[in-house]
């Protein structure tokens, strides 16, 4: 059977509205017929790349080609899920199952994100739910929303080889729109399918680099090492310096470096909880980050890292390829530097309270979970009763 042919449209009706902008839409082209449908993306025409088909010159470009190549995805799983099925396929029936449905509760799902403020990168966590929630029942309705169906849903997760917390994940978006739902009384409190369910997580442990492997990434020589390569050793020490997260560490600018009495502070709002974090960078492991970002601060005010919060996946590639050049054998990530930072600091003895607003947390309790990490700590304080 043919497939169906999706191409991105900008301004089909060559008529702007009042702030100047016009729709992009995805076209669906089957057997000569074509078929429409809204992203919600509206752009100026100097914000359009009519060659590449995709947002430019947007301060938010990435994240609306993100959500534009996601709602393409969402189309194509709709339409690989019929064809699975053995159903008779179209593009109206695409057109039926792509669009609100007062019944559909995976319309219901869609139509909320769309309306939605979630960040960015939150709604496409979201969004993989509401598409494996496609894979796995295509015409889900109101009434399947059962007991039964969370896990018989469950064990299509687990046969797929998801981890128990990322299913735990996609079970907690689930609930959410489905508590969205009965407060919008669309279905009814006594039918609650979490009532019985419950939501399984496996406490996982907190990786971090010890002072010797943090030490080994330190001397390594960059000479050695290509332009991305660099950057992205760069972006992690820089982490495990500061704290921060991957997401807070691409959005930072040189405005976000402030001189307080002759010393360097990094103040900013994290992109996760808009928490602001002080961060007096001299104090903090002999002032290291201050030397990463003087190679940088020549930025002006754009990130000053010049990467994407979506290039988490290849920049992670390349720090686990940088620990295997100098014979880190742990998993890796940018994640661990956040963690390495915690550590570290609970273990050269700074107070946990200190810690947490160091990384911005707003309970104590978050930051607890890195108190028993390194059993190194336990046998600095015992010797010092000794």
């Amino acid at each position: 059977m043919e497939k169906v042919i999706y191409n991105l449209v900008f301004n089909r009706k060559k008529m702007l509205n009042a702030e100047g902008k016009a729709l992009i839409q995805v076209e669906a082209y089957l057997k000569g017929k074509k078929m429409y449908f809204s992203t919600r993306v509206y752009v100026k025409p100097t914000q359009w790349d009519a060659k590449k088909r995709m947002v430019k010159n947007h301060p938010n470009k990435e994240e609306l080609n993100r959500h534009i190549a996601d709602f393409v995805t969402y189309l194509e799983r709709i339409e690989l899920s019929i064809l699975q099925n053995g159903q008779s396929f179209s593009l109206d029936v695409l057109k039926e199952r792509g669009t609100y449905d007062s019944s559909s509760f995976l319309s219901f799902m869609k139509k909320e994100m769309r309306m939605c403020n979630l960040k960015a990168s939150t709604l496409r966590n979201h969004l993989s739910t509401l598409l494996l929630l496609t894979e796995y029942r295509p015409g889900m309705s109101f009434s399947d929303l059962t007991f039964n169906f969370l896990c018989k849903f469950e064990k299509f997760l687990l046969d797929k080889g998801y981890h128990k917390n990322t299913i735990a994940k996609h079970m907690k978006h689930l609930k959410r729109y489905v508590n969205l739902a009965i407060n919008k009384d669309l279905f009814a409190l006594q039918k609650y399918p979490f009532r019985k369910y419950r939501i399984k997580h496996i406490e996982s442990k907190r990786g971090h680099l010890t002072p010797e492997e943090l030490g080994l990434l330190e001397k390594i020589n960059t000479k050695t090492l290509s332009p991305t390569y660099k950057k992205a050793l760069d972006i992690f020490l820089f982490c495990c310096y500061t704290g921060l997260r991957f997401s807070d560490a691409t959005a930072i600018t040189v405005e976000n470096f402030h001189v307080i009495e002759g010393k360097l502070w990094l103040i900013y709002s994290s992109v996760k909880t808009n928490v602001e974090v002080r961060l007096p960078l001299f104090l903090l492991f002999g002032g290291k980050a201050i030397t990463i970002y003087k190679r940088y601060q020549k930025r002006g005010n754009h990130p000053l890292f010049a990467v994407s919060a979506s290039d988490n996946s290849n920049m992670n590639k390349r720090l686990k390829r940088i620990c295997v050049m100098v014979g880190i054998e742990k998993e890796v990530s940018y994640h661990v530097a956040r963690h390495t930072n915690a550590t570290l600091l609970l273990y050269n003895g700074v107070n946990i309270t200190t810690v947490q607003k160091l990384l911005g947390h707003k309970s104590v309790k978050t930051t607890e979970i890195y108190s028993d990490i390194m059993d190194i700590t336990v046998i600095r304080d015992l010797k010092k009763i000794q």
